[in-house]
């Protein structure tokens, strides 16, 4: 199944960020997401990045391989991911 994934995200590296997913297909919004991403976990997935907003997309994108929209937790911690499953941290900082 093909997802369209927009994130937006507010915040900065000094407070961390709150980003909102919203996961749609044909146009319309299948589920939306609050992810919180912490500066320490930007810097290690993805050092190169000044906002962690490809890393929610590339993140997403990793769960919908892996599960449907509305099995995706509705608000979390951007790390939680790695707790259901383990090859998340490799996976994402390879860029996969």
């Amino acid at each position: 199944m093909i997802w369209a994934v927009e994130v937006q995200c507010a915040g900065n590296r000094r407070v961390g960020w709150t980003c909102f997913a919203a996961i749609r297909q044909d146009g319309g919004v299948v589920s939306e997401h609050e992810i919180r991403v912490a500066p320490g976990d930007l810097a290690r997935l993805a050092p190169w990045a000044t906002d962690p907003t490809d890393l929610v997309e590339r993140s997403v994108a990793f769960l919908l391989d892996r599960e449907a929209p509305t099995s995706i937790l509705r608000t979390f911690d951007l790390m939680v991911i790695g707790q259901f499953f383990p090859a998340y941290e490799a996976t994402i900082r390879a860029g996969r």
